[in-house]
C-alpha cells in the first residue's frame, strides 16, 4: 500500500511538472533508423520478419520499428521488436506487452522484474514466461529513451512527464525480445540475456 501511494504521489508530481512545460516545443533528436541495425551481431545472424500491416502500425502509433529474428548456431531464434516514438505528446504512447500478449492468446506463467548485465551496463528488464497450449516462450522487455532504461511502467510515465518539462523531449521506445522454450526455461532466459548483452550497447543511436 505504501509503495502504491508513493507511486501515485510521484505521478501527480510528475503531471504537475509536465503541465508546466506542456507548451514547450518538442526537441528533435538525431538518430539512426532502426533498419540499419546490423544483420550480424556477434554470433547472431538476423533476418527480417514480415512487416506489420498498415492498420497494426497505425494502432501502435510508432514512427519507426524493427521486427526481426536473430539466431546463432545450435540455439533457438530470438525475435526482437523495437518500436520508436519521436513524440508522445499527441496521444501516440507506448503499448505495453502486458496488453498485447494476452490478446494474442498467450497467458503469463511467471513474472519477475530483474536487473541484467547488458554488455557491461546493468539494466532493468521485465522477465515473463508465457504459455499458449503446450508452447512456452521466454520474454524480456523494457522502455528505453532520453538516456535511460526503465522496466516499471509507472516509473516510465513519470520520467516521460518529467523529461517533457525539463528537456522538451517525449521521444521513447519499447524493446521486446522473445524466444521459444525448448526444454528448460532457464536456458531460454539465458539466451535472451546473452543476446541482450551484445545488442544493447549499440541501441542508443537508434533509440536515443
Amino acid at each position: 500500500m505504501v509503495t502504491r501511494s508513493l507511486i501515485l504521489v510521484a505521478l501527480i508530481a510528475g503531471a504537475g511538472v509536465y503541465a508546466s512545460g506542456a507548451s514547450r516545443q518538442e526537441v528533435e533528436v538525431p538518430r539512426t533508423p532502426l533498419s540499419q541495425l546490423p544483420m550480424t551481431i556477434a554470433d547472431w545472424q538476423g533476418r527480417d520478419a514480415a512487416p506489420f500491416d498498415d492498420d497494426i502500425v497505425t494502432a501502435l502509433g510508432v514512427d519507426d520499428y524493427i521486427n526481426r529474428h536473430y539466431i546463432r548456431q545450435g540455439h533457438p531464434s530470438v525475435a526482437i521488436y523495437a518500436g520508436y516514438y519521436a513524440s508522445q505528446r499527441q496521444g501516440d504512447t507506448i503499448h505495453s506487452p502486458q496488453n498485447c500478449l494476452p490478446g494474442a492468446g498467450w497467458r503469463p506463467v511467471s513474472f519477475e522484474r530483474v536487473t541484467i548485465d547488458a554488455g557491461g551496463t546493468r539494466i532493468p528488464v521485465n522477465r515473463y514466461l508465457i504459455q499458449k497450449g503446450i508452447e512456452q516462450q521466454a520474454v524480456f522487455y523494457w522502455y528505453q529513451g532520453r538516456g535511460r532504461v526503465v522496466a516499471n511502467e509507472y516509473a516510465n510515465k513519470f520520467w516521460l512527464m518529467f523529461d517533457a518539462a525539463t528537456l522538451g523531449r517525449t521521444n521513447g521506445s519499447l524493446v521486446r525480445m522473445i524466444t521459444p522454450v525448448v526444454g528448460d526455461p532457464a536456458s531460454a532466459f539465458g539466451e535472451l540475456a546473452a543476446f541482450t548483452a551484445v545488442v544493447y550497447p549499440g541501441l542508443p543511436k537508434y533509440l536515443p
